[in-house]
């Protein structure tokens, strides 16, 4: 029997990931109208214990508090299944008829969850319900030191799941989770895909785990509260969020960043949300209590309640004390405050105008909270297009706390836990995670246009050589040059003086043609027979030329041979086939084989002799 809680916590994982791909491979053939009854049945399971779950989760990991605990188990067992109805998930999702595609989802296997301890129950929730909306199959890896709140959360969907008719098993929860085990279960070959929410740690492993993962980065949130704004209601938003859950959701708000010009109002407010304002001292010590020489947050201090938080710094705050605040003179590692403190802890920052504001709240998102989350509350709409198109956040808020409006309570953003932070914080996504990204999309393409249809190739380029239906400049000298030279050719007048290469190749050849048929012309009005005027050059030619009699005329050397080309494609018979012309080929031509049978329909090739 094992002993060692590592081994025994893989040999968990095994199982469950087995169990789990099992049953999914029941699931897999569920209908959307199926897939979408389980969806529904463990919603309603989730709403129906919210507080309960809340209730368990303060009191196991004594991180938050339970209104807002119960908030977030809402959030997930409320608002995101009302999101999700009528999302198509399984089978065929969209069909293109003007483009002649078809998109079918494909879902990923097995997900494997991994849950924070500060928020264990609603991460359950909104992890299991996207999975399974999606198609897929979960195992959840609780914190150790949430184990009990999540794998009740998990026993509580699972059971609403198989009364909905969902195979068993689809939903496991590791009992004994260790850092060993949750490696193992990242690396399982029937793990599909891996959603960690957590330290930074935990992402990385997720990362560096060999399969496709969905991690988020820190928030170091900040707030611009500009000048047009209404001070009383973005002081009062910016306290909700920073106070909400005590601090520990990752999108709550860090600094408050506000022009000079109003610091006498954001003060007076925060003084009436009965912020505590910390001197110098107090401020020290609140620094060195909440940042590890590490640079990372004490645990002890994670949503925590700000009296607690002021004690445990040494000193004493009123018993209704919403927030702690401190102004602060800079942003870096010389102002601790000036990270995320998943506290309820605010630094304030008061620059001088509206580039300075922009400045350190920059900075802020570099300091820890690139990719994530910013708000500004304004009335002005260029500066807050300017806000947006600035900072390096892919969730810019407006007018709104930031947990509310990044998790999409107060905004139209995908109902979320799990916030993306894109490529600069080394996510997959920037985006609010939902099911749409636990499946992949198959598509059915018709063919809808041939090849050369599709391709617009430049013809190559060679002196002396004009491209099919290109458009060549003739001028009158031109013409007259190449008949003269036409003429010269055949011992008729003076030689012409040579023309431009390309102008010389068209119009020479022109030239030919038209001497030719004007000096036939001329012999048949003259009423001579073939056999007659017909000399062994084998050219049709008058009497007379110029007043001239026949017998007088040189004998014209032979026309010369039609060009034999050495390699012939399909485009060369179509351009032929254009122009009503023949290709002429020798015993040694390249003829490819799709030129060979277009060319046969319209009897194109021609054997020449070289």
């Amino acid at each position: 029997m094992l002993h060692d809680k590592d081994l025994v916590s893989i040999q968990e994982v095994r199982t469950k990931v087995e169990t789990a791909y099992a049953a999914w491979q029941k699931y897999r053939p569920f209908t959307q109208q199926q897939v979408d009854a389980v969806v529904e049945s463990m919603a309603a399971a989730g709403r129906a214990h919210a507080r309960r779950l809340a209730e368990l989760a303060v009191e196991e990991t004594g991180y938050g508090n339970v209104p807002d605990k119960l908030a977030k188990n809402l959030l997930c067992a409320d608002l995101l299944p009302r999101r999700m109805r009528g999302m198509k998930t399984v089978g065929v999702i969209r069909e293109i008829q003007e483009e002649k595609v078809v998109e079918m989802a494909v879902p990923v296997g097995v997900v494997a969850a991994i849950l924070p301890t500060t928020n264990p129950t609603s991460t359950a929730i909104f992890k299991t319900l996207i999975s399974l909306k999606a198609g897929n199959a979960v195992v959840i890896s609780p914190h150790p030191n949430a184990r009990s709140c999540t794998c009740e959360t998990s026993d509580l969907l699972a059971r609403a799941a198989s009364e909905a008719g969902a195979p068993e098993g689809l939903i496991q929860c590791i009992t004994n989770p260790t850092i060993e085990g949750t490696n193992a279960l990242m690396r399982h070959e029937r793990t599909g895909v891996i959603l960690s929410t957590g330290g930074h740690g935990i992402v990385r492993a997720a990362y560096s785990s060999g399969k496709p993962a969905f991690g988020v980065g820190p928030g170091n949130v900040p707030v611009l509260i500009d000048r047009s704004a209404d001070v009383e209601e973005a002081v009062n938003k910016a306290v909700d969020g920073k106070a909400f859950d005590y601090g520990t959701v990752c999108s709550s708000e860090q600094a408050i960043v506000a022009e000079a010009a109003i610091k006498d109002r954001v003060i007076a407010q925060l003084k009436a949300r009965r912020a505590f304002f910390c001197n110098p001292a107090q401020k020290e010590a609140l620094g060195k209590l909440l940042v590890t020489p590490n640079w990372t947050i004490n645990p002890k201090c994670v949503g925590q309640a700000p009296t607690k938080i002021a004690r445990m710094a040494g000193f004493e705050v009123p018993a209704d004390t919403s927030i702690l605040v401190a102004e602060l003179e800079g942003v870096g590692k010389q102002h601790p405050l000036s990270i995320e403190k998943l506290s309820p802890v605010l630094a304030l920052y008061f620059p001088k105008d509206f580039s300075a504001a922009l400045e350190i709240c920059e900075s802020l998102l570099h300091f820890g909270g690139l990719g994530h989350t910013c708000v500004i509350h304004a009335k002005d709409d260029a500066r807050i297009r300017e806000f947006a198109l600035r900072m390096p956040a892919n969730r810019v808020l407006v007018n709104t706390a930031a947990p509310h409006g990044s998790t999409g309570i107060t905004t139209n953003v995908f109902p979320s836990m799990t916030l993306g932070c894109g490529a600069a914080a080394g996510n997959i996504t920037s985006d609010n995670v939902g099911p749409q990204h636990l499946f992949n999309i198959k598509r059915l393409a018709y063919a809808v246009r041939r090849p050369e249809e599709a391709l617009e190739i430049p013809p190559v380029e060679t002196p002396g050589v004009v491209a099919p239906g290109a458009a060549v400049p003739i001028d009158r000298q031109s013409v007259v040059s190449a008949v003269e030279r036409y003429l010269s050719s055949r011992g008729v007048g003076a030689p012409a003086p040579p023309a431009p290469a390309v102008t010389q190749a068209v119009v020479g050849n022109l030239a030919a043609q038209v001497v030719d048929r004007f000096l036939a012309r001329r012999h048949q009005a003259a009423g001579t027979t073939a056999e007659a005027s017909t000399p062994p050059c084998g050219h049709s030619c008058p009497q007379g030329v110029q007043g001239r009699p026949a017998e007088a005329l040189p004998v014209l050397p032979p026309p010369p041979p039609p060009p034999v080309l050495d390699f012939v494609c399909e485009e060369d018979v179509r351009t032929a086939i254009r122009e009503a012309r023949k290709i002429f080929i020798g015993p040694k031509t390249i003829v490819t084989p799709s030129a060979r049978e277009l060319a046969s329909r319209s009897d194109i090739l021609v054997l020449a002799e070289r």
